[in-house]
């Protein structure tokens, strides 16, 4: 489908934002992710439209998927995206059968984030641009998840989808279709 040119350091996680590292899982392991998977917890999704997180919060929502917004700083004070804003993926879990946790927190707190996304059954733990544990990434792989670290869920829809190329990108994507969206299911 696409090729991706993978450039590690000796420890998978050196380089630059964005570089590729043993954690990001091949383009097809991102493409099923996100063809699979519908309901995304954004921990630390932000109320300030100007963020990055609301910025992949919108578009990701556009594009159907069920975004849950769990900021503690926020949780009982507002809404996020028209939703209520949840204090933990734990009180998020309630009310919601959580697939992705993308983590928009400090590397450091993802080790605890990661014991959270296994105790509520998600399937993925996906950390955002910069933001790399592999402490975190051991901790979600032995629970069972799959690890995307890294990387932005928009980013990596736009450039699967579309989204990127409609403004002169090289996605390493080769098709022929506009953008596509996915069937709710």
């Amino acid at each position: 489908m696409c090729r991706v040119r993978s450039v590690v350091g000796g420890d998978g996680i050196n380089g630059a934002v964005g570089e590729r590292n043993q954690y990001g899982l091949t383009a097809w392991d991102r493409y099923r992710i996100l063809t699979t998977h519908r309901t995304i917890a954004m921990v630390g999704l932000s109320s300030n439209y100007y963020n990055a997180s609301s910025f992949a919060a919108i578009y990701l929502d556009a594009n159907g998927y069920d975004v849950i917004p769990v900021n503690p700083a926020q949780a009982g004070k507002r809404e996020i995206l028209g939703r209520p804003v949840y204090g933990s993926l734990a009180e998020a879990a309630r009310d919601h059968e959580i697939e992705i946790v993308d983590v928009f927190r400090p590397s450091r707190e993802v080790p605890q984030l990661a014991h959270e996304a296994v105790a509520v059954g998600a399937k993925v733990l996906w950390m955002q641009l910069g933001v790399i544990s592999p402490e975190g990434a051991r901790i979600a792989r032995e629970g069972g998840l799959e690890v995307v670290m890294d990387r932005c869920c928009k980013i990596e829809h736009a450039r699967f989808f579309g989204g990127l190329r409609t403004i002169g990108l090289n996605t390493g994507v080769v098709t022929s279709r506009l953008a596509i969206r996915l069937p709710k299911g």
